[in-house]
């Protein structure tokens, strides 16, 4: 502002400076004096004359009219500025513009205090020389120029000019600088005789407003005789924007209840004109409320700051009796200080009254009643709240908690998150003959604590009846499962245990009756009445229906019920075992070449199904060898395996080694088996194992033969 006053100022020193410069002007068109400097009044009076302006259109100003920015204000037909009410605040400046037939143009008024003027004044006349005054040096007067934004045509439009005292002959006016040779380029240009400046199209304040211009003036050659000087354009502001608010969407919040006066949010809209005229200056208002209950006129709205708060009593801004939580509001900016004349905005202002716990949840019923069937779980009943808080806040979610009745732990209690509703759940199985009848106390509660003046009542209680309907349950083992050890082999007939079951259904007095469920090998029978169970046949323990010496077998017991209900018990047999499996002997066949050096022909190895100690150590032997040579002999590795060894070698054939091999059982179980050996031919690393020779057997065999003819 301090700077504006300084152009202004510098510009009635320069009005001084021309008429002492210029003596034979010709006729410029507009206000012959565009800056203004008035004192800050205590107030401007109605119909007072405040100063006078002079236009002129060098042409008898035809259909002469003056407007003036602050409707507050106004020109007559003399051009005697006045107020047309007391007004004690007129702003910084005021702009009239004037349009004739034949020309327009723009007067500033300047309103500073007193001590700003004194201020002002010594300023101007110590800088004069930044300002581009000549004094004794210069010859160059380049007052500066006021332009009104908007004009409208005919263009090139003359709008200052710029003189020079000293007259020099064939000297020319030059204009440089942003708006004439730079960017934008051509905006202004100056007549290079008489010094008269123009504008060629209209300006906007908005995207450029001052120019900084140097005047030269040069000779016929082009060389500079005087200057630069600059030359100082600036745009004068005209009402052509539209307050705009830019930082929507505005979204407010407010709690119910809240006192009067609160403020919801704030609304700010952006006018692009010059701040520092009315032109920006801003007033809002709240032009539509919807709804409009319970108030038509629930919130206000500042209208210098823009500040939305409430109006209404703290009782009418309760959401649960409201139409809708949600109010919008039309908001309108209006530019030149919210007069008539000024350019309006508008936006929405949307207002969510918020919820606050200021409703507990009730029960719908007093008492609620279910019936489960004893041995069931899950979900047997739904109680139902209402609650007039907001469903999507902690406010309305419902807690549910049972205060009395399950000292077992046998039920709970879930919240529905869709329908807030508690869902009642048997966890552990009722027993009708224990109880028939349960009674649960229930308090229903809000996730989000009440307000401090609200607390939960009688309705936030509840009581649920439940029956136990009696079903007819199946007969148990005891124990479950049951266990037994016995010997394999025992006699067929043998006992293995006596089951007992016994039926929950305690004041039914149903029989009991027993039968096999599964039994893998079919080894066992069971008594339907005494339930005592039996062997059918021997008891293998290396049966493939043994599992790690355990057979397993179901039985049912079946209650008189009708229908009738069946229990399974499980029994386990641990078999114990008996030498009751002679030795294996591996391999059976052995391979060697007739001219092998290494006579070790093979090791055996023996297995037994039986368990320790029936088993290792084994014992192995040969049968007895005849004939005047023996032929092989067999020698102990360990406790399970042997190796047999020939004792010369022998021709091409096929050779059967009568062995025995006998475990440690009490008593021993022996085995006699044959290892049938193979005499192969050997050349070229090549077994031929081909009978070739006769075969040879042992003597023993021979023996047996002749011996069992003879007993024919």
């Amino acid at each position: 502002m301090q700077h504006k006053t300084q152009l202004t100022l510098s510009f009635l020193l320069s009005q001084v400076l021309l008429l002492a410069c210029a003596e034979d002007l010709e006729c410029t068109p507009g206000f012959q004096q565009k800056v203004f400097y008035i004192e800050q009044p205590f107030e401007f009076t109605e119909d007072q004359p405040i100063l006078n302006l002079v236009f002129d259109d060098c042409k008898g100003n035809n259909k002469l009219n003056f407007e003036v920015s602050n409707p507050d204000f106004k020109v007559e037909h003399d051009g005697s500025l006045v107020a047309l009410k007391n007004v004690s605040e007129a702003g910084r400046a005021l702009f009239v513009h004037a349009r004739s037939e034949h020309a327009e143009d723009m007067a500033e008024i300047l309103i500073v205090g007193a001590d700003e003027k004194h201020d002002a004044l010594k300023e101007i006349f110590k800088i004069e020389g930044n300002l581009g005054i000549p004094r004794q040096k210069r010859a160059i007067l380049a007052t500066p120029i006021l332009i009104p934004e908007n004009q409208r045509p005919p263009f090139p439009r003359s709008v200052g000019k710029v003189i020079r005292s000293e007259g020099t002959e064939g000297a020319k006016f030059r204009l440089s600088g942003k708006g004439v040779d730079q960017d934008p380029k051509g905006i202004f240009r100056i007549n290079e005789i008489s010094g008269d400046v123009s504008v060629t199209r209209p300006l906007d304040r908005e995207a450029i407003a001052n120019y900084e211009l140097e005047v030269e003036v040069t000779d016929l050659s082009g060389k500079i005789i005087d200057g630069p000087v600059r030359l100082d354009i600036s745009v004068i502001d005209q009402n052509d924007n539209r307050p705009m608010f830019k930082e929507g969407p505005y979204v407010g919040h407010v709690m119910e209840g809240s006192p009067t006066g609160t403020t919801v949010m704030r609304m700010t809209a952006f006018d692009a004109d010059d701040p520092s005229t009315d032109n920006a200056l801003l007033r809002y208002n709240i032009l539509k409320q919807t709804p409009t209950k319970p108030s038509p006129n629930m919130f206000y709205i500042d209208p210098e700051k823009g500040d939305i708060v409430t109006v209404v009593s703290p009782v009418l801004l309760d959401r649960e009796t409201m139409e809708t939580p949600k109010y919008e509001l039309v908001i309108e900016a209006k530019d030149m200080g919210g007069h008539d004349v000024g350019l309006t905005g508008t936006a929405t202002a949307t207002i969510l009254i918020d919820d606050k716990n200021d409703h507990p949840p009730e029960f719908t019923k007093k008492e609620f009643q279910a019936t489960v069937k004893e041995g069931v779980t899950g979900v047997i009943v739904n109680l139902t709240v209402g609650d007039r808080d907001d469903p999507a806040t902690g406010a309305w979610r419902a807690v549910y908690t049972i205060i009395n009745g399950n000292p077992g732990q046998s039920f709970e209690i879930h919240t529905n998150p869709q329908t807030n509703e508690g869902m009642l759940s048997v966890v552990k199985p009722l027993d009708y003959e224990i109880s028939a009848f349960h009674t649960l106390l229930i308090k229903v509660e809000n996730e989000d604590p009440l307000i401090p003046d609200i607390a939960y009542g009688p309705s936030s209680t509840a009581t649920v009846q439940i029956t136990v309907e009696d079903v007819n349950e199946g007969p148990v083992f005891h124990p479950n499962p049951m266990t037994v050890t016995k010997q394999e082999n025992i006699p067929i007939g043998s006992i293995v245990l006596t089951v007992n079951a016994t039926d929950p259904d305690t004041l039914q007095h149903q029989t009991i009756r027993y039968s096999v469920y599964k039994d893998p090998a079919s080894w066992l029978e069971i008594n339907p009445t005494n339930g005592t169970v039996a062997t059918t046949a021997v008891l293998d323990r290396e049966s493939p229906h043994v599992q790690d010496n355990k057979y397993t077998a179901l039985f049912l017991a079946i209650d008189s019920g009708n229908p009738p209900a069946t229990g399974t018990g499980t029994l386990h047999i641990t078999l114990e075992d008996v030498n009751d499996n002679v030795p294996s002997l591996y391999p059976t066949l052995a391979k060697v070449c007739d001219d092998a050096k290494d006579l070790r022909v093979v090791v055996l190895g023996a297995s037994d199904k039986d368990l320790h100690p029936n088993t290792d150590p084994f014992k192995f032997e040969l049968s007895k060898q005849s004939g005047p040579e023996k032929l092989w002999r067999i020698n102990k590795l360990n406790n399970t395996h042997a190796q047999v060894v020939l004792l010369q070698n022998l021709k091409k054939a096929n050779y059967n080694i009568p062995i025995s091999v006998t475990d440690s059982g009490k008593p021993p179980l022996t085995n006699n088996t044959e290892l049938k050996l193979q005499v192969c031919s050997c050349k070229k690393s090549r077994m031929d194992c081909s009978a070739s020779d006769a075969l040879h057997i042992s003597m023993t065999l021979i023996l047996l033969s002749l011996f069992s003819l003879f007993c024919l």
